[in-house]
């Protein structure tokens, strides 16, 4: 199965924006990263007025969309049952990937790196250091037992997972 690996931290600090640097990081590096994204919002990557939008809402249980270029399959979940990180994980196409980038699941029991960030309003002694945090990624030195990383530096951050990758 392709690693999976975990960019965590509390909204506001910035695993978008880190996540925007170090995906092309990767792909220079030779890394075919995907990504789940998680979210706490109501979302839908379709439109109301479009036939696949319009054909999903008379009732379809999943509607893929495609053309040359992408596609994409929405599932609906109408139970609301709890996203499953491992079967979302195993929907993705394995074949084209060398690593699964998560952004959120901040409980799942996969590797992680966590990150901090001085004025995002929270202290370093509320970070919560498990078995599972490979690393802490911080714009200040913060005396933990897990490899620091300059969370400004995204070659560094780049390097420790492909480094990671190979063990």
């Amino acid at each position: 199965m392709t690693p999976v690996l975990a960019i965590s931290a509390w909204s506001g600090t910035g695993k978008t924006t880190l996540l925007k640097k170090l995906i092309p990081a990767l792909c220079v590096r030779g890394l075919r990263p995907g990504l789940i994204k998680h979210t706490h919002h109501n979302m839908d990557v379709d439109k109301p007025g479009k036939d696949s939008f319009e054909l999903r809402k008379a009732g379809a249980a999943q509607t893929m969309v495609a053309s040359s270029q992408r596609w994409a399959l929405m599932t609906e979940t109408p139970d609301e049952m709890p996203l499953d990180l491992n079967y979302l994980v195993s929907r993705m196409d394995h074949s084209t990937l060398d690593l699964v980038l998560v952004e959120g699941f901040k409980h799942e029991t996969v590797p992680k790196i966590l990150l901090f960030r001085s004025d995002a309003g929270h202290d370093a002694c509320e970070l919560t250091l498990d078995e599972h945090v490979i690393a802490v990624a911080s714009d200040v030195v913060l005396p933990l037992e897990v490899p620091m990383l300059d969370l400004n530096d995204v070659d560094e951050i780049a390097e420790f997972i492909v480094k990671w990758r190979a063990i």
